[in-house]
């Protein structure tokens, strides 16, 4: 069998080959993720206030969908370290089952569960604009969120066998296609109906299903290692099952962890003022385009460190994690000086008024602090998930985002009754963070890695 180019190639030429196609791909996931604010801000400020509280939930999706994918990624790159195929086609097989299974409880959650959820962060009585553009939000997102699931699943095979070229391309096309459709669909272009809210919903769903089948069709004719197997779908080993939610599972959590932290973070906010959660909305979007491009590097470094981990190389391992802990760092420091210097830019994206950029250029500046430590962070929090270790990374997300940044967020509220003061709960928790994930990622070197 040819030899993979995951245990050859130099190791920063790797890194490099395997992340750039699934960092630009990740650019453009981040565009169209906040073409989608700034066209529903241009319909109301509290448009995007609905989409912001929707957040959660789109969160919690792609939480459950990454974690699936996490732990068929991981298996897959390691049985064909080991030269099983027979093992990697298993494992796509068991990915489809479980994406499928995924897909259910949000298609349930879509029908019957968007409007007491919308109701428990604003009211139908008190704020009737906000909880029905919301509700129209996030019910389709929800009921149509099996093109997310398929398409995750389709690049997280790429990604496997070191193709990530054709994740950029199914990605940036469901990008581009959402992105044509988002002015289309909200102020009713080109004869289609106006539909605001909703129809930046539609947009988005429509995307991620044409990029979920064109990814279906680039993996059947030009993915040779691994075949999923349809004819052998509803043949389940459940050994299999658990080995990838091992691993999956606490990607799953950390993500879900999140999502909890938005959700909670938005009822604290909401607290000062609708505006203020838009505020936390607008920060994520435009967050979006500095850790994007690191989970971007940690796409192309989860399969190198997986294959290696299988074919027992240590050396390739400890080189890859050092360096991608520098270019996540590179990346992240650069983000930090962009929010410092202008945050009132960034906000004007989101057609903000005088009062959001009142209180939004302050929180942007407060916020960012917490890049200078990111990026390591998320590379080690991927580190843990490649080696098998995926709990040491819910822990860590535990730590900062329940332990920490949480109950910092409402002591300071109340103590302060200052918006200003909230925000620092974000450089606060992530030090909080970077301080364990160093000390596990020490124990995963002295148990996992040395002994090697």
């Amino acid at each position: 069998m040819k030899e993979n180019k995951m245990g050859v190639m130099p190791v920063g030429k790797l890194l490099i080959t395997m992340s750039l196609p699934m960092m630009a791909s990740m650019l453009v996931q981040a565009l169209y993720n906040i073409v989608d604010s700034v066209f529903v801000s241009r319909v109301s400020e509290n448009a995007l206030t609905a989409v912001s509280l929707a957040f959660p939930i789109q969160t919690l999706i792609i939480a459950f969908a990454n974690g699936v994918g996490v732990g068929m990624n991981a298996l897959l790159s390691r049985a064909l370290g080991e030269r099983r195929g027979d093992e990697a086609n298993k494992v796509a097989r068991h990915g489809i089952i479980l994406m499928a299974a995924s897909y259910l409880v949000f298609l349930l959650f879509g029908f019957f569960a968007v409007r007491p959820f919308m109701a428990t962060q604003v009211t139908a009585e008190t704020d009737p604009e906000i909880f029905n553009y919301g509700v129209q939000y996030l019910s389709i997102v929800s009921i149509f969120s099996f093109g997310i699931f398929a398409q995750i699943f389709s690049e997280r095979l790429f990604q496997s066998t070191g193709k990530t070229i054709y994740s950029m391309v199914t990605q940036a096309a469901g990008a581009i296609i959402n992105i044509i459709l988002d002015p289309i669909m909200i102020f009713g272009l080109l004869g289609f109906p106006r539909m605001e809210a909703a129809g930046a919903a539609i947009a988005t769903v429509i995307g991620q299903i044409c990029a979920a089948v064109l990814g279906a069709v680039l993996n059947v004719f030009l993915n040779r290692e691994v075949q999923v197997e349809i004819r052998k779908l509803f043949s389940i080993d459940w050994g299999v099952v658990k080995r990838m939610l091992l691993v999956g599972v606490p990607t799953t959590i950390m993500q879900a962890m999140g999502s909890v932290m938005s959700y909670v973070m938005n009822r604290i906010l909401m607290g000062f003022s609708s505006t203020a959660a838009a505020v936390f909305g607008a920060y994520f979007k435009v967050q979006s385009f500095v850790c994007m491009p690191v989970f971007g590097l940690n796409s192309g470094m989860v399969p190198i460190i997986a294959y290696n981990y299988g074919a027992g190389s240590r050396d390739r391992i400890e080189k890859t994690i050092s360096l991608a802990i520098i270019f996540a760092e590179c990346i992240t420091t650069v983000g930090f000086l962009v929010f410092q210097l202008a945050p009132d830019k960034l906000l004007g994206f989101f057609d903000a008024s005088e009062y959001m950029l009142e209180i939004g250029v302050p929180a942007l500046r407060i916020i960012s602090t917490h890049f200078l430590l990111c990026g390591a962070c998320i590379v080690i929090g991927s580190v843990f998930q490649a080696l098998g270790n995926g709990i040491y990374s819910a822990i860590v997300s535990f730590m900062r985002q329940l332990v920490v940044l949480l109950p910092v967020a409402y002591i300071f509220s109340r103590v302060f009754n200052d918006l200003s003061a909230v925000w620092w709960c974000f450089p606060i928790a992530e030090t909080a963070s970077l301080l364990t994930s160093i000390y596990l990622l020490g124990r995963i070197r002295r148990d996992v890695l040395i002994p090697m």
